[in-house]
């Protein structure tokens, strides 16, 4: 089902009649009459193809799809915040945001573009507040009409989980977790973890974006992904985030095999002398990296060629006198096949805190506190 069939105010009218337990006292907050919110639930009911409440003498209780269903619209109603808002205004707006025009947009949803046009106003004007601005012939989202797309995406998000709970209650899996991988957890604990989750679940969609901290940042704040797995940030600057830890790792020095420092057990000067491979400025390794030299008292070596790709390193440092610092863990192949050696290891104080990256107002599934849980187990297994 396609959550745009729903209707925002008879969502609301669900959760409060959840809350307060009877439909008078529901018809009141909601502002509407008995037989409205009676005839909105019956709808409801009707849409999801699921019963939502028992009506009983004492009250209306909440049956097992209610108590799924109900916390994923409490969370999209409190990212929307607003009264004015309906499915219309805030599917244009997601639309004209994912597109960058209004055109775009209606090929996108199949709205017209008076249709787009005047959501989109109508949101600008009930909050007063300019959402786009034109440039050439292309639209852009203002700073306020980009907050306020990713926290629709987010209620958009909320509701189609929600969905997909209640689908799994009638044995439809239509479940998904997105995982953000960055490049530490594609080593070992994330294959791990996904090898043994999809055993268990093998109905459950399971989506893997690699990428940076930077590139998977934003697709984490607006619902795009789940959750971010790898290094985490110390401390954690960002409001709107979460960190759970998984494990601790020690970077290592890396060389080709017979590389002059190979069983040298080399000082920190010795290993200035090389030219080294790394990821660019900002990167966690880079960090580590410049942080060990420093506080070793020897001026950083030369770094001419920044890569994050274990590829692209391990190539390099097979074909020259290169080093590199890596987790062991993404070199752990090339060593046991002795493509690499172990050149030095950094004292414990310069290792990493790996773990989990949410966002502060997330709400996991079922599914999703199962695959945590795998996460753990893996860590624990290092």
């Amino acid at each position: 089902m396609d959550i745009w069939h729903l209707n925002l105010r008879h969502l609301q009218a669900v959760a409060e009649i959840a809350r307060l337990q009877t439909v008078k006292r529901a018809a009141s907050s909601v502002n509407l009459t008995q037989p409205a919110i009676t005839q909105a639930l019956k709808r409801m009911e009707e849409l999801l193809g699921h019963q939502l409440f028992e009506r009983r003498h004492d009250g209306m209780v909440p049956t097992p799809a209610a108590d799924l269903f109900v916390p994923r619209i409490e969370a999209a109603l409190s990212h929307i915040a607003s009264p004015h808002v309906t499915m219309s205004r805030m599917r244009a707006l997601i639309a004209l945001a994912a597109t960058g025009s209004y055109s775009g947009a209606s090929a996108l949803t199949g709205l017209s573009l008076p249709s787009l046009h005047r959501s989109v106003g109508d949101l600008a004007l009930s909050g007063k507040k300019k959402l786009v601005e034109r440039r050439g012939k292309a639209v852009a989202l203002t700073d306020t009409g980009q907050a306020m797309a990713r926290a629709f995406r987010l209620a958009q998000k909320e509701l189609q989980t929600g969905l997909a709970e209640l689908a799994s209650l009638r044995g439809l899996e239509t479940r998904a977790i997105a995982v953000g991988a960055m490049p530490l957890s594609r080593a070992r604990v994330l294959p791990a973890a996904v090898t043994q989750f999809i055993r268990q679940r093998p109905a459950v969609q399971l989506t893997i974006l690699e990428g940076s901290r930077a590139e998977l940042v934003e697709p984490l704040r607006s619902g795009t992904i789940d959750m971010m797995v790898g290094a985490l940030r110390q401390p954690l600057i960002e409001p709107d985030l979460d960190q759970r830890e998984l494990f601790h790792d020690v970077p290592v020095v890396v060389g080709r095999k017979g590389h002059p420092l190979d069983n040298a057990a080399p000082q920190p000067a010795e290993l200035a002398h090389y030219d080294w491979v790394l990821a660019g400025p900002g990167a966690p390794l880079r960090d580590v990296f410049e942080r060990y030299f420093e506080a070793c008292g020897v001026p950083p070596p030369k770094v001419p060629v920044e890569s994050g790709s274990v590829m692209t390193i391990r190539e390099m440092l097979m074909g020259s006198d290169f080093l590199t610092l890596l987790s062991p863990d993404q070199v752990r192949v090339e060593l046991e096949a002795g493509w690499l050696t172990l050149i030095a290891r950094l004292p414990a104080e310069f290792g990493r805190t790996i773990g989990v990256t949410t966002r502060a107002s997330w709400h996991p599934t079922e599914v999703h506190r199962e695959f945590l849980s795998l996460l753990d187990k893996a860590a624990q297994s290092q």
